[in-house]
């Protein structure tokens, strides 16, 4: 974790929420410390510790001690952590720490309830750049506590030729082409393809993985006959936890989903001072 990093995303969190200062807190609080529990109340795996951790510590005059370990699962009843400290950091911090927990929470429970569904079959599921403007490094952190795996992290680490670009170059072949004469091999090149003769395209042209957009299984099953391992085969397009298992066809090595991030429901929990 890069630390620097995530002080300063902190930083700007805490700006947008106090502003010049939390007003109702300091006409009430003074010098009053506080003892205070934040409890579930609903089951899930814990995700974002360490940057509520970081949180306070930034503040200071708290003193955080968990009670459930990162990645964890508990469940409804069950305390998380307890703050004990200056009663003003606590309540200035609560709707920002609790959104952290709150939000990372529901990715990484919706994560490993896609994770338990492919259990068994050797394939990773992994997430895409479907996330909320300003927290990407947030929600793709609590992908990987689930137990899922980051797909690129953003347009700069990696080359995915998607339906747009292979329109502008005028096709699959000419985008890949232009791809090759530029790019350093230390990028991996991978071609979204939306049909079976797409599919052959981009096994002639040596990419080293495919993307079957909006395949159904029986395409899937047709289209890991053509690579033939020559090439790392991705699954993408209307899955769901449902359906997900239907696509773990031997030969596929990863299933992406934009929906465990921006489909997860954020957990419940609740900060009270005691």
């Amino acid at each position: 974790m890069n630390r620097f990093f995530v002080r300063s995303q902190l930083q700007c969190f805490l700006e947008e929420d106090l502003g010049t200062g939390d007003l109702t807190t300091e006409l009430i609080v003074s010098e009053e410390t506080a003892r205070a529990v934040i409890k579930a109340k609903e089951r899930g795996i814990l995700a974002g510790l360490p940057f509520v951790q970081e949180l306070f510590l930034m503040l200071g005059g708290v003193y955080v001690k968990p009670l459930t370990s990162e990645g964890s699962e508990f469940r409804e009843g069950d305390t998380i952590l307890e703050l004990e400290g200056r009663a003003e950091i606590i309540l200035s911090a609560e709707r920002l720490a609790l959104n952290l927990l709150q939000s990372l929470s529901g990715i990484a429970t919706r994560t490993r309830e896609f994770v338990k569904a492919l259990e068994g079959t050797g394939i990773k599921i992994l997430d895409t750049r479907k996330t909320t403007p300003g927290y990407r490094f947030f929600e793709k952190y609590a992908v990987r506590v689930g137990g899922g795996s980051n797909h690129r992290y953003a347009l700069y680490d990696m080359v995915l030729i998607k339906d747009n670009h292979k329109k502008v170059a005028g096709g699959i072949e000419e985008a890949v082409r232009r791809v090759k004469e530029r790019v350093s091999p230390a990028y991996r090149i991978e071609v979204e393809v939306e049909n079976l003769e797409e599919l052959e395209k981009a096994i002639e042209l040596g990419v080293d993985m495919v993307m079957l957009d909006n395949f159904s299984p029986e395409e899937v099953r047709e289209a890991v006959k053509i690579v033939k391992g020559t090439s790392r085969i991705e699954v993408s397009g209307n899955i769901t936890l449902q359906n997900v298992r239907e696509y773990a066809i031997e030969g596929v090595n990863y299933i992406s989903s934009g929906s465990i991030i921006y489909g997860a429901s954020w957990i419940d929990l609740s900060l009270k001072v005691l």
